[in-house]
């Protein structure tokens, strides 16, 4: 059998540290913690409450998972991030990448003080975060250019369409793709026609508010996504980046042929019964301004 003591040299070597926790935001005891590559030592928090250390917005919270714990008496998992813009007396700006944990909250049986407590076991999982969010970002960027690709397209306009029709919050689109990119890539190489691309999305990047976003839906057809934005302001919106793509790509010219761009204007509507009704439209409007000469734009 274990005894008293040796529970207690159990619970220091534990890696992880583990907090009791009342539910008042007291740290009535703390065990483990022992893996110093992630953890300092944790004994003097012992006897201070979360309003002594953290700012008020992130100690509610620990506080809201205190309570749902005390309240559910199961296991809660729940992962969060601490930085110094978090802890009292520190530094806002510091540090530069957030620190995450995952959180293991269990209600305890006994009280404490006369208070009820929870056990919160804190595990870093900043690799394993940091890992998770450059795979999703991989998963939602087309490697050529950076861009979102169509799986983040279809998942963003689903939420805007959304909100035009919860809200009534306009969006409105351009699909362009560029004209005369076959002789481009049969006259100079496919490497040419490459870089080309990328020019193109950088001067995306360059041109776009924050809240706007570029997508590659593939070979040299891009789509652009302006949140709440009207038809009006979409269309002078492509007239700037349309001069902007003249006058950059005019660069890549061969044999007196110039390289520009097709666009396709529309909003979304009211009647439109998803977004692919909008992409659909879009389309069509950049097939009316392929077959009129290229090089122009046609809003529908």
């Amino acid at each position: 059998m274990i005894n008293f003591e040796q529970m207690a040299l159990i619970l220091e070597a534990l890696p992880d540290p583990a907090f009791i926790l009342s539910r008042s935001g007291k740290y009535v005891a703390v065990f483990g913690g022992r893996d110093v590559r992630y953890y300092h030592d944790g004994t003097g928090l012992v006897g201070k409450y979360f309003s002594d250390l953290i700012k008020p917005g992130k100690a509610d919270w620990f506080l809201e998972q205190i309570a749902r714990a005390l309240e559910s008496k199961k296991l809660l998992v729940e992962e969060y991030e601490l930085s110094n813009r978090d802890v009292i007396g520190l530094p806002d700006e510091g540090p530069k990448e957030p620190i995450w944990f995952e959180g293991r909250i269990q209600a305890l049986s006994f009280l404490v003080d006369d208070e009820e407590v929870v056990l919160w076991v804190a595990s870093n999982i900043s690799e394993r975060h940091n890992l998770e969010m450059r795979l999703r970002e991989l998963s939602d960027t087309d490697q050529l250019t950076g861009l979102f690709n169509r799986r983040k397209l279809e998942h963003e306009l689903t939420l805007h369409f959304e909100s035009l029709v919860r809200y009534s919050v306009p969006t409105s689109i351009f699909l362009f793709d560029l004209d005369n990119l076959k002789k481009v890539n049969d006259t100079k190489g496919h490497h040419v026609g490459d870089e080309m691309i990328q020019v193109v999305a950088n001067i995306c990047r360059s041109a776009l508010r924050a809240i706007d976003f570029a997508c590659r839906l593939g070979g040299d057809e891009f789509v652009v996504v302006l949140p709440n934005t009207g038809r009006e302001q979409a269309i002078q919106f492509a007239k700037r980046l349309h001069d902007r793509l003249r006058k950059e790509l005019s660069r890549f010219s061969v044999e007196g042929t110039i390289v520009t761009a097709s666009i396709g204007v529309t909003t979304m509507l009211p009647e439109d019964r998803s977004y692919e009704d909008t992409l659909q439209r879009a389309d069509g409007a950049l097939y009316e301004a392929k077959s009129m000469g290229k090089d122009r734009i046609v809003s529908v």
